[in-house]
Formats: structure tokens, C-alpha cells, sequence
């Protein structure tokens, strides 16, 4: 049962529903989670929220079970507990596994990179629906609420806070021809990523995946194009930099926050002067300005959709980094600290003469990540797939330098890009 209460009653156990207030006002991520954490607690109590909405059924400790002001910690939730959240969510039309399954996504509970893998491929495929509807309705002139792209950027969130690398590697592997969708969540995903290496607090991280999300809702606005899943490297350029200004326009008129309508307009500025629409330089930029130009550039960069050519991974981030780039050296280290210095979807060459695609991180060593070979230099053919942690083969093997895919190995690399890291992600 739900059930309003003041903020200064809420009660370590009980099961928030609903956070009332501005979203951007609050101190979570998630609007619908279980308390715990006392420390989460006093943040609340001293936040703007008026008051919340709490699910009695899913609390641990019912409104009104222990004094008000009360900081004795709360049980787990418990098995009785959760099959009484699955009979209640089955009262309200949903049934049991899709409560569970909505419960999986909004968890924040570390996983691995295989066990992330499927659920960043529900919270890529449900956003999708999402973005496409929020280009769509902005093209017919209709202003974007921040109402309608929280619960993406609340998704995409979890996904990385369970494990930092598994939705940014599916968003660089997977293959998919509406490039607006893609690009934006992309964006969405490094920004946040981002923000998580600079230790942004989390409502600016929030407000960053937004502004990442929707860098690129003025290309709708634009004159003469076709569909909306066409690749805006097609459009003429000097037509392409007006959508920074119909953005802007647009996110303004919906009552987006300053920071992320202000991104929007400087995410194509440069530190030297040499960027547009206004020709800023240095400080003048904004720190989400310069956040949303590196990884809007490096997602542009590496992506090989349409046919169009494409940088490696690695290659990108030393373009980002050579001195006179542009861009924010500062940010663009923290941002290679995000991805890694070889980021997924890297080839690299090993000492064994074999060519790996970058599968995983690992944390302890970014300079050896978890590699899946596919090929044989020496012998000039096909290899069956292997993974190699780099970081415990006990130096038997090591990557020696970026692959040259061209001269090395002939095709179109993008198809086996996507087996070679499902294939990793699903242990086969």
C-alpha cells in the first residue's frame, strides 16, 4: 500500500516510492529504492524534498513501526518481504518476474562484466523507445521536460554504478543503424562515466547523462532531412552547426536546468576559439561544455556505422589528448581514466604476434585489460576466440602496440566486433 509521509518521518526499512519535488532537487539516483544506509537517511531529512510516497508492502520497517527520528539500522529485506512486493506489484497489473525484473534494473548492486551484460542490453533496448519518442516530439515542435528523459538517464546510471565498463562496451560493440538512438545514449553513458571519474556529486553527474542525452535535439529542427534514424554526418556541415542553436532554443523553452541547456550550446566549442556557434576559448566554456565536447568528439570518433570510417578506440583518445586539440587536457584524463587506456573495442597486437579486441577492464591495471583474440599475424588467418587476462597470465603474454586492422586482416571489422564481445560477455 503507498502511503505520504513528511521527509522528517521517514524511517530507516521503509521502501521509497516516490521522491515529491524537482528531480534534480534530490540527493538519489533513484526515485524508488530500499533505505538502508543512514547516512542516505540524514541526506534526505536535510534535502529539499517535501515528502515521500512509500510502499508499505516493500518496507522492511512500516510507517510508524519505531519513533520518529529513530537511527537503529534496519534488516535486509527479507524473503517473506519480497514475496509480498511481488504479490502487491501482481495487484497493480505487473506480474511477479516483471517485478523482479524492473527490481533488477533499478538495483545498484555491483555485478560483473557477464552478469551486467544482458541487463545493459534491456536498459539500451527500453531507452531506445524512449530517446526515439523525445527526437520525434521535439521534431514536431513539441519542448522536452526533463520528466520525459530521467528514468534513461536513472537506467543508464545503475548500469554503470553495478559495473563501470559493461554499458559503455556494449554501446561501442553493438551494431545499430539508427545512429541519432545510439549516439545519444552513447553520449549519455560516457558523460556519466565522466562525471564519475571527476567525483561530480551526483545530481551534477545526473545532470551531465542529461545533457549528454540530448547534445543533438536540434538536428531534428534541421531543414530537408530524411528520416530520423539518418547519420548526422550526411547533412551538409555548414546546415549541421545551426542545430546547436535549435537546441538550445528547444531545452530552454521546455524548462531543462541551465547546465544542461548550456552544454547543448557549447558542446562544439573549443578551448583555443576554434569551435562554434559563438567562438568561445579556455575558462569561458563551461565545465559541462567541455565535459559534452570530449565525448561527443570521441563517440564520432570511433564510431564505424553507415560506412563511414572510423578510429580505433585508442587512436581516439590520443587525438582527444595531442596539445592543440581543443579539448580540456585535464577532462580528457580523467575521461581515459573512464574508459580505460585501452578502451573496449580496441584491437591490439600482442607480443604472441595474435590481434585481440579489448573485452574488459581491469581495474587493478588499466595498462593490461582482458583481451579476446580472433586472429593469427603470423600465420594470416582466423583464430577461435580466446580470452586473456592480461593482468594474470603471469607475463606470458602483452600487448605491444595498437593493430593495424587494414593491412593486417581484410573486411568489414564491425560484425566481428559485436560477436567477439558478446561472445566474451556470455562466457563463450
Amino acid at each position: 500500500m503507498l502511503k505520504r509521509i513528511e521527509t522528517d518521518d521517514v524511517e530507516l526499512g521503509m521502501f521509497i516510492h516516490r521522491l515529491e519535488g524537482n528531480w534534480f532537487r534530490h540527493p538519489f539516483w533513484k526515485a524508488r529504492f530500499l533505505l538502508e544506509d543512514e547516512t542516505l537517511l540524514q541526506r534526505l531529512r536535510h534535502s529539499a524534498v517535501p515528502g515521500v510516497i512509500i510502499d508499505t508492502a516493500r518496507s522492511a520497517a512500516p510507517a510508524g513501526a519505531r519513533p520518529s527520528g529513530s537511527t537503529r539500522g534496519a534488516p535486509a529485506e527479507s524473503p517473506i518481504l519480497r514475496r509480498g512486493a511481488r504479490r502487491a506489484a501482481a495487484g497493480r497489473g505487473a506480474s511477479p518476474d516483471a517485478a523482479e525484473r524492473e527490481a533488477e534494473l533499478r538495483s545498484l548492486a555491483p555485478r560483473t562484466m557477464a552478469r551486467e551484460f544482458g541487463l545493459a542490453n534491456r536498459v539500451a533496448e527500453r531507452s531506445r523507445r524512449a530517446i526515439n519518442r523525445t527526437f520525434l516530439e521535439a521534431r514536431l515542435g513539441k519542448a522536452v521536460a526533463p520528466s520525459a528523459v530521467e528514468p534513461v538517464v536513472d537506467d543508464v546510471f545503475a548500469s554503470i554504478q553495478r559495473n563501470a565498463h559493461a554499458f559503455n562496451g556494449l554501446m561501442r560493440c553493438k551494431r545499430d543503424t539508427e545512429f541519432v538512438y545510439r549516439h545519444a545514449l552513447s553520449v549519455c553513458a560516457l558523460m556519466i562515466s565522466l562525471g564519475r571519474a571527476m567525483k561530480l556529486e551526483p545530481r551534477e553527474i545526473r545532470m551531465a547523462g542529461m545533457a549528454g542525452l540530448l547534445l543533438d535535439v536540434g538536428v531534428g529542427h534541421l531543414p530537408q532531412q530524411g528520416e530520423l534514424s539518418a547519420d548526422f554526418r550526411d547533412i551538409d556541415p555548414e546546415l549541421f552547426r545551426v542545430h546547436v542553436k535549435l537546441g538550445h532554443d528547444l531545452l530552454y523553452t521546455g524548462g531543462m536546468p541551465e547546465a544542461v541547456t548550456t552544454a547543448c550550446l557549447q558542446h562544439h566549442e573549443r578551448l583555443d576559439g576554434s569551435g562554434y556557434p559563438l567562438g568561445l576559448a579556455g575558462e569561458v566554456i563551461g565545465r559541462y561544455g567541455r565535459m559534452a565536447a570530449i565525448c561527443d568528439t570521441y563517440d564520432w570518433l570511433v564510431d564505424d556505422s553507415g560506412g563511414h570510417p572510423a578510429l580505433d578506440p585508442a587512436a581516439a583518445i590520443e587525438h582527444l589528448a595531442r596539445p592543440g586539440s581543443g579539448f580540456d587536457p585535464e577532462l580528457v584524463m580523467r575521461f581515459t581514466e573512464a574508459v580505460g587506456i585501452h578502451p573496449i573495442g580496441a584491437v591490439v597486437e600482442l607480443e604472441s604476434g595474435r590481434l585481440a579486441m579489448v573485452v574488459a577492464q581491469d581495474d587493478s591495471d588499466p595498462t593490461r585489460p582482458r583481451v579476446r583474440t580472433f586472429w593469427s599475424r603470423n600465420e594470416q588467418r582466423a583464430l577461435p576466440p580466446s580470452d586473456i587476462a592480461l593482468a594474470q597470465c603471469f607475463g606470458e603474454d602483452r600487448i605491444v602496440g595498437r593493430a593495424d586492422l587494414a593491412s593486417m586482416m581484410p573486411g568489414d571489422f564491425a560484425p566481428l566486433r559485436e560477436r567477439l564481445f558478446a561472445g566474451s560477455c556470455a562466457g563463450g
